[in-house]
């Protein structure tokens, strides 16, 4: 089990998908965001779910809460984990990134040192910064975008100490932000249990 604590964040608009897709069934659970977390769980100490209300989620979970309830970008949910944890180090993963499996994680932590700000996923088609291991280094960052209201988290790894680890499968770092990519998801979830 991994000890740093991973946090699934759950906190956005869904604008795009229509309808919340932390709240989609998924993998035979009610939602994506239990599923991710049951499976998560699997993997690390302790899961955490970033998010604005814990009232949206059905099952027992350990969550921490945005401060900042205006603020749909991820800044709010990285300022309340750092502040609330006290951790050097998190891991992060978006909810709607399902295929992100343990050997990605894995190779990211064995390259994730403490001088670096931010160890993040990269494939052909550019980062992920919303797949990696973020250090408290950053927190004091984190606050100013808020405050400034800018919320590019690549602009912030890029003027940071920030570690690119390269992988070669992109579809396990598919999105799912519209109801197209998550019937695919669905389908490729499917097939994967058969095949299994």
């Amino acid at each position: 089990m991994i000890s740093v604590p991973c946090i699934l964040f759950a906190g956005g608009k869904s604008s795009r998908m229509g309808s919340n897709k932390a709240l989609l069934p998924f993998g035979g659970y009610t939602s994506l965001a239990h599923y991710q977390y049951e499976r998560l769980s699997r993997i690390f100490s302790n899961v955490y779910i970033s998010t604005k209300s814990s009232d949206l989620f059905d099952f027992h979970a350990n969550f921490i809460l945005d401060s900042n309830t205006t603020d749909f970008a991820p800044t709010a949910g990285f300022v309340s984990s750092f502040q609330t944890l006290k951790e050097q180090s998190i891991f992060v993963l978006s909810v709607d990134s399902p295929f992100v499996d343990e050997s990605i994680i894995t190779k990211l932590l064995e390259n994730h040192l403490p001088h670096h700000d931010a160890t993040i996923a990269k494939t052909h088609s550019g980062s992920h910064p919303m797949v990696g291991f973020y250090n408290s280094s950053l927190l004091s960052a984190f606050i100013q975008m808020q405050e400034h209201n800018d919320h590019r988290l690549g602009k912030l790894l890029c003027v940071s100490k920030t570690l690119y680890v390269e992988f070669d499968n992109e579809e396990l770092f598919a999105n799912l932000n519209h109801p197209h990519e998550y019937q695919e998801a669905l389908s490729r979830y499917n097939n994967i249990k058969t095949i299994g």
